[in-house]
């Protein structure tokens, strides 16, 4: 490894936290760590280098030479940030940011430079796990139950799992909050995070260790890094399977002062909170990789480093058109980085199109793990790309109405040169990435073309796509309570999302009128007694609040409480409209009552302030 190792005063070589912060390994010596290193040393270094495109086609292998077998399955770290768009690097020519971890762990990597991801989070989340369209998966938006996983689905994570990996997601899941679609059913030995697409608090904030509540200590992305830290030292002994998904610099605009401090001058406090998480980001990925160099385990270790969609403000994006949500360049390309040491050429850029489909499939193919049965893939294994073949001639899709997916457009197709948008559009990513001039008229056949394998892909991922809700799983031994959330309600007589957009977090308002009712469609599959409660608020008690499936109901009585919202120290003047209030919430049993097994509707009315979830326990 070029180097030798990535030391700062914020990220020492033992990958601890700068000084005033929680180590990761508190209570172990030095010494200690020395008896338990295991054996190899880093890789040598590479000379940083380009490659053009007629270069890569021509070049026998980018695979270090020799290449002895590895003493066992390589590990992974596969790390992804939320709302990070293609230029905020510096390597990517961005001078207002410093990024000196990341810009040094793609020059140790082979970087696809034209990648894809979905313009919004959790569909790329749904297609760098399963290798297939997010269509395919269920996930087609972010809140309202669009961002819910089929159970059937077979994750990288499963495929590992059963491979003898240790698995574990630290970070952000955003693919569904319920029972089966849940991290620990879908292939992660462990889980340190949260379920919905973002959260309100980033200090001390509340999270879930393997299904249990517990608080995080610190900044969330140092507290997150911490834990990484800890699953890799614990299972450096045998092959681990490490996806660490950070929710920065996703909003709210929350971040350590030493951070926000050195980008106040950006131009907007939002900016200087955006440019601190990431640097913040890079100090922690650099923390990350000191620990596997301390460990010796950086040359058995794949680690892949990507975004999830573009830049969630208007800001430097590389001269990209747009932003996150979009189908153009802005909202889809991410910086993609595969580090080997050893095994896989460092300084490398590979122009040929590749994207979130192919990340699944390319790691079971570099660690030598056989595909479990399952769903068909989209995605292929980049390996021979990496071995210097030019890699198939395939076209690249992309869909993002995320309210409507049975709507055609906004889509696009991309080719290795061109790449239709909407139908109509047609750009020349070779000679204009960013995507300003449409070059339909002098390209009328390659606009066909795309056109109509865009048409075929469309109908293919679609079919038999229902896009009404699926019913919330309900009674399942593996996670009781089931916990319904305000986001997947539906809601009459007024009732409305507090934030307007019912993101997560978000709770329901507007309870005044007597036809105010909130329901949920859920699905039983075990019928039996069952214990309904809810996290309320109400301004004034006394107010009766019932719960009710078919003919049988359950009531409880109002108790008053603060709607008083905790201070958040956020960095934007104006709240996001996607972060709702930090309220402290009261518990309500309501009581009790028979629900036959299969599908149902829970209805919840009353007198209240907020409603937040309704919890529905099976108790026999």
């Amino acid at each position: 490894m070029e180097g030798g190792g990535i030391g700062r005063a914020h990220a020492d070589i033992t990958g601890h936290r700068r000084p005033g912060a929680r180590a990761a390994c508190a209570g172990r010596s030095l010494h200690h760590f020395e008896e338990d290193l295991l054996g190899g040393q880093p890789a040598g270094g590479e000379e940083d280098q380009g490659m053009t495109r007629r270069a890569l086609l021509a070049a026998p292998s980018l695979f270090a030479q020799p290449s002895p077998p590895p003493r066992r399955p390589p590990n992974v770290i596969l790390i992804m940030t939320d709302d990070q768009g293609f230029g905020d690097l510096s390597a990517h020519g961005n001078t207002r940011l410093h990024t000196p971890y990341l810009d040094r762990l793609a020059k140790e990597s082979t970087e696809f430079s034209r990648f894809t991801v979905c313009p919004v989070c959790a569909p790329t989340r749904a297609s760098l796990l399963t290798g297939r369209y997010n269509l395919r998966t269920g996930v087609h938006g972010v809140t309202h139950g669009r961002e819910t996983i089929r159970a059937e689905e077979v994750t990288l994570g499963k495929a590992l799992q059963a491979a003898g990996y240790r698995t574990a997601l630290i970070g952000k899941w955003h693919l569904g909050e319920n029972y089966p679609s849940v991290p620990h059913a879908m292939g992660f030995d462990e889980f340190i995070g949260f379920r919905p697409g973002h959260w309100n608090r980033y200090f001390d904030s509340p999270a879930e260790r393997n299904g249990k509540p517990v608080k995080l200590r610190g900044y969330i992305t140092d507290a997150f890094t911490d834990e990484a830290i800890r699953f890799v030292t614990e299972n450096r002994s045998r092959p681990f399977f490490l996806y660490l998904a950070y929710n920065t610099p996703h909003a709210p605009y929350q971040v350590p002062d030493e951070y926000f401090d050195r980008y106040k001058d950006a131009g907007s406090p939002e900016l200087a909170a955006i440019y601190g998480m990431i640097a913040n980001i890079d100090d922690n990925v650099g923390r990350l990789l000191n620990k596997l160099e301390w460990l010796k385990l950086a040359e058995d270790t794949i680690v892949i480093f990507l975004c999830d969609n573009g830049p969630q403000t208007n800001r430097f994006n590389a001269g990209l058109r747009l932003r996150k949500g979009s189908i153009y360049e802005g909202g889809t390309r991410a910086p993609f980085f595969l580090r080997w040491p050893g095994k896989v050429k460092s300084g490398m850029k590979i122009n040929i199109p590749a994207a979130h489909i192919d990340v699944y499939p390319t790691v079971l193919d570099l660690c030598g793990v056989r595909r479990p049965e399952g769903p068909a893939l989209d995605g292929v294994s980049l390996r021979p790309i990496l071995e210097g073949s030019p890699g198939p001639d395939r076209v690249l899709f992309s869909h993002a109405d995320h309210q409507d997916p049975l709507r055609k457009f906004p889509g696009a197709a991309r080719g290795r040169r061109f790449k239709m948008v909407n139908g109509e559009e047609l750009y020349d990513l070779e000679a204009d990435p960013g995507e300003s001039s449409n070059v339909a008229a002098d390209h009328p056949e390659e606009l066909r073309r795309l056109n109509a394998l865009y048409d075929e892909w469309y109908a293919s991922v679609t079919r038999g796509f229902q896009a009404r809700r699926r019913p919330i799983p309900v009674g399942y031994r593996e996670e009781n309570p089931a916990i319904l959330f305000a986001p997947q309600a539906r809601m009459e007589g007024g009732v409305h999302f507090h934030s307007r957009n019912g993101f997560a977090n978000d709770f329901l308002a507007g309870w005044e009128k007597p036809d105010a009712k909130a329901s949920w469609e859920i699905s039983v599959t075990e019928g039996g007694r069952y214990e309904i409660l809810i996290e309320y608020l109400a301004a004034e008690g006394g107010g009766k609040i019932s719960a009710a499936v078919g003919r049988e109901s359950a009531e409880g009585e109002a108790e008053a409480g603060s709607l008083d919202p905790n201070p958040l120290p956020e960095r934007s003047p104006q709240r996001t409209a996607s972060t709702a209030p930090d309220l402290n919430w009261k518990m309500l049993r309501l009581g009790r009552m028979p629900i036959e097994a299969g599908p149902a509707v829970l209805e919840v009315t009353g007198k209240m302030t907020y409603l937040k979830s309704v919890h529905v326990r099976r108790i026999r």
